[in-house]
């Protein structure tokens, strides 16, 4: 069973914000909807999501993506989830308003122990009715982990859009005044209202642009771009290389050009380097220049204004983060950094419930694109198939020869990163081929 995932200090009053807009669960009258559970797991809290069905007295549904049977009585709760390997997580408790107290024995081959613990459900708020708000955010705070237990610095609700600033990978704002140590600080987290366990964070980015003139990069190559002679005539990288950056023009030029590069010019595209939601708290909080399936420190150069990002959630809230800001860069992020500069951002967000996916997606108006992340280019290379092989059989039903057809004719590949600890590589496929698809599945 998968019973170490939304491990997370507990907060009090962040577990579901905004209470006062939950659906009038209260008092006995049903239990029938989706809960956050959250057991005392030692002194930490484990976050697991429940939906459960009522019929009469009967209770149906899942417990953390298990099976779940159980009954109502009166005020009293009990529920008996089992896994595929026959494990069991057998829970009694009280019903009292809208909350259910209680204890959860877990009954694992993993764990002899078969310790009890209390626990605490409450209802998901429903989605705020009304208007989609629009926040203007200045950030006073940057973060260094991808940290569930990082103190939400805005709450907002599927529908809103933010507007808000970064900083540079170094800590610099878009005056050049060092607000934080570098190494990719945060914008964030937004605690995003209905995000559970289980479900998936839809981030439109609506607004990227430069907010200063000048970036900064160098002239060195990263381990897994070069051979052992390369490496060698490399050997005196590493040195700044400033670049100006021209918004009028469009183009980003080095200020201090080597000889052969005096006319040597780019095309700038603003691309956020992280967009990432908190990992789930059972492992050590990452730093903000990592990358996993919780998205991070992707450093993927088609994260740019009018691309849309899915990311799996995994503590309540989502907890959202946004920074590294790229005037432009290269695949693979080969210099170890791309043109680093401050950003001007904007986004609105989204929560489809319900929806697991197994790590990071990406679609712009001609393309999606699945991403993997890993240790190495092979294993990255795998997750990307995996993960859009995946979205393939979800959103058009395709069965595995389907999907090994679609792929071996349309499947077009990036290394989207190769400078961090995990390398990058993205599958793509060009939305114009998917069309019989949507019209066969519809």
């Amino acid at each position: 069973m998968r019973r170490v995932l939304f491990l997370l200090l507990f907060v009090p009053g962040v577990l579901l914000a905004h209470t006062a807009q939950e659906p009038a669960h209260l008092g006995n009258a049903g239990v029938s909807g989706r809960w956050i559970v959250a057991t005392d797991y030692f002194g930490s809290t484990i976050y697991y999501r429940m939906e459960l069905k009522q019929e009469g007295e009967k209770l149906s549904g899942n417990f953390g993506g298990d099976k779940l049977e159980g009954a109502l009585k009166g005020n009293a709760v009990y529920f008996m989830a089992t896994d595929e390997e026959g494990g069991t997580d057998e829970g009694k408790g009280t019903l009292q308003g809208g909350t259910i107290t209680g204890t959860v024995v877990f009954t694992h081959r993993n764990d002899p122990e078969h310790p009890t613990h209390k626990f605490t459900a409450e209802f998901v708020p429903a989605r705020r009715a009304g208007a989609a708000q629009r926040h203007e955010f200045v950030p006073t705070t940057f973060y260094r982990q991808f940290s569930a237990a990082n103190k939400p610095v805005l709450t907002i609700a599927p529908g809103d859009t933010v507007h808000t600033t970064t900083v540079d990978a170094a800590g610099k704002d878009e005056k050049g005044v060092s607000r934080v140590l570098g190494g990719n600080p945060e914008t964030g987290p937004f605690y995003v209202e209905t995000a559970t366990p289980g479900d998936t964070l839809v981030v439109h980015l609506t607004r990227l642009r430069l907010n200063r003139d000048w970036a900064g990069s160098d002239d060195f190559l990263v381990g897994r771009a070069v051979d052992s002679d390369l490496a060698v005539k490399m050997k005196d990288g590493g040195k700044m290389v400033i670049w100006h950056l021209d918004a009028d023009h469009g183009m980003a030029t080095p200020q201090k050009p080597a000889e052969h590069l005096a006319r040597y010019a780019v095309p700038l595209r603003p691309m956020l380097g992280c967009v990432a939601v908190a990992p789930s708290a059972s492992q050590a909080a990452p730093g903000t220049g990592d990358s996993g399936r919780w998205g991070g420190n992707m450093d993927f150069n088609e994260i740019v204004e009018g691309a849309t990002l899915f990311l799996p959630v995994s503590v309540p809230g989502a907890l959202l983060y946004v920074g590294d800001g790229h005037a432009a860069q290269g695949d693979g992020e080969l210099n170890g950094n791309a043109l680093e500069t401050s950003m001007d951002v904007e986004f609105t967000v989204d929560v489809i419930q319900g929806k697991r996916i197994p790590g990071p997606r990406v679609e712009s108006a001609t393309h999606i694109m699945a991403m993997g992340l890993d240790g190495s280019l092979d294993d990255a290379f795998r997750a990307a198939t995996a993960n859009m092989a995946a979205w393939l059989a979800e959103e058009y039903k395709l069965t595995p020869s389907e999907v090994a057809q679609v792929l071996g004719t349309s499947a077009e590949y990036k290394v989207s990163e190769v400078a961090d600890r995990n390398a990058g590589i993205v599958l793509k496929i060009n939305k114009e081929r998917l069309k019989s698809l949507a019209s066969a599945a519809n």
